[in-house]
C-alpha cells in the first residue's frame, strides 16, 4: 500500500500543503524542499498517479510573461486586457492554473530569467510585442515549452501565435484606394517592432497591386500614443507640411494622435483627409468621425495561445507552429 501525501508530511516535518506544491511542480517552496520531497516520495512508494485522480485536478502552472522594454507598445491598454481574459478562460476551462508576471527589460533582467527558469512552470506564454531576437534569445536555454504571442522571428524556432499583421495592412490600404482614388500615405510608428514592420510589408504591397510606387507615398514618423502622435503631427503640420488626402496608421492610438492635430489645423475628416487605424481600440466607435480601422480579435489570440501551450505541454515532442489569426476591416465614418 502507497504512502499518502499527508503520511509523507508527517515523516518529511513539513506541511502537508508544502508537499503537495512539491509534489505537483509549483512555486512556493525550494528547490531544495521540492528534490527532499520527491526523493522520499520514491523511496516509501509514493503513487504519483493521484496527482491526477480527480477531473477538476489542476494539470498544470501556466505563467504568461508580459515583456517590456519601453512600455511604448505594451501597456494596461483594452488590447492587453482582452488578450489575458482569452488566455485565462482557456486556462480555466482546462483546469490549468495561470500565473501573470512581468518582465523589464531594463530592471535586473539576468535574475528576472533565472526566476522564471526555477518557477516551478510547465510552460510559458510569451507576449514578445517589444521584443527581438536578441531579446528573446535567452528564452531558447529554458527546458519547458514557450509559445511567443504576439510575435514572430523567422530565425527562431518557437511557436508563434499572432494576427495577420501583413492581412490587416494589406485591406486597409486597399480600402482607401479604393474609396478615394488616391495614393494613401503612412502614418507609421517611429518605436520600430516586428508587427509594424509586417504592416509596412502589407500597405507597400496593396500600393504595388493597386499600380503605385511606394515612394510616391507621403509617410511621417510619429510616436506609437496619442499624445505623441498629436504633438508630432503638429509640429510637422506647423513647418508647413502638406498632408496626404488618406492615410494608413500603424495603430489607432497614431490615428487618434494624428486626427486631432489635423483637426487643429482646420482639416476636415474624412472629406479633406481620410484615415485608417489598426486594433479597433473601444475609443475608435466614440471619435468625431468614428475611426475605421482593423478589427483585432484579441480576445480569440488569447485563447489560441493558450490552447497552443497547452498542446505543448502535453506533446513535447511536437514542432514549433506558426498560428496566424485572420483580421477584418471595421468600416466607420473616417473614410
Amino acid at each position: 500500500m502507497s504512502i499518502t501525501a499527508k503520511e509523507l508530511a508527517v515523516r518529511l516535518g513539513l506541511s502537508e500543503a508544502a508537499v503537495s506544491l512539491a509534489l505537483n511542480n509549483r512555486p512556493g517552496v525550494s528547490t531544495a524542499t521540492r528534490r527532499r520531497v520527491f526523493e522520499a516520495a520514491r523511496e516509501t512508494g509514493y503513487d504519483f498517479s493521484r496527482r491526477a485522480a480527480s477531473p477538476n485536478a489542476k494539470q498544470g502552472l501556466i505563467c504568461f510573461v508580459v515583456y517590456k522594454k519601453s512600455g511604448a507598445i505594451v501597456d494596461d491598454t483594452p488590447f492587453f486586457s482582452e488578450l489575458s481574459e482569452g488566455i485565462s478562460l482557456a486556462c480555466k476551462q482546462a483546469h490549468y492554473d495561470l500565473i501573470i508576471r512581468y518582465l523589464y527589460e531594463d530592471e535586473d533582467l539576468e535574475n528576472q530569467l533565472f526566476s522564471l527558469k526555477t518557477g516551478g512552470f510547465d510552460g510559458i506564454l510569451l507576449l514578445a510585442t517589444e521584443m527581438n531576437e536578441a531579446s528573446l534569445a535567452p528564452f531558447e536555454s529554458f527546458k519547458i515549452p514557450i509559445v511567443l504571442v504576439d510575435a514572430y522571428f523567422e530565425h527562431m524556432l518557437f511557436d508563434c501565435v499572432l494576427i495577420n499583421n501583413v492581412q490587416g495592412a494589406y485591406i486597409a490600404a486597399s480600402h482607401l484606394i479604393s474609396r478615394r482614388k488616391v495614393q494613401p500615405g503612412y502614418l507609421r510608428s517611429s518605436y520600430r517592432i516586428e508587427n509594424f514592420n509586417q504592416r509596412a510589408d502589407g500597405f507597400y504591397k496593396a500600393l504595388r497591386d493597386h499600380g503605385m510606387a511606394p515612394s510616391r507615398s507621403s509617410v511621417h514618423l510619429l510616436t506609437p500614443s496619442q499624445e505623441g502622435a498629436y504633438a508630432d503631427m503638429k509640429a510637422l503640420l506647423s513647418a508647413g507640411e502638406e498632408p496626404a488626402e488618406a492615410y494608413f496608421a500603424d495603430n489607432d492610438h497614431i490615428a487618434v494622435g494624428a486626427m486631432k492635430a489635423f483637426r487643429e489645423a482646420g482639416y476636415r475628416i474624412p472629406e479633406d483627409i481620410a484615415i485608417v487605424g489598426f486594433d479597433d481600440l473601444p475609443i475608435c466607435e466614440y471619435l468625431s468621425p468614428p475611426l475605421t480601422t482593423v478589427e483585432v480579435p484579441k480576445r480569440y489570440l488569447g485563447e489560441t495561445a493558450a490552447k497552443r501551450i497547452m498542446e505543448r505541454i502535453e506533446n513535447k515532442n511536437s514542432l514549433p507552429l506558426k498560428i496566424e489569426t485572420a483580421v477584418r476591416l471595421k468600416k466607420r465614418k473616417s473614410v
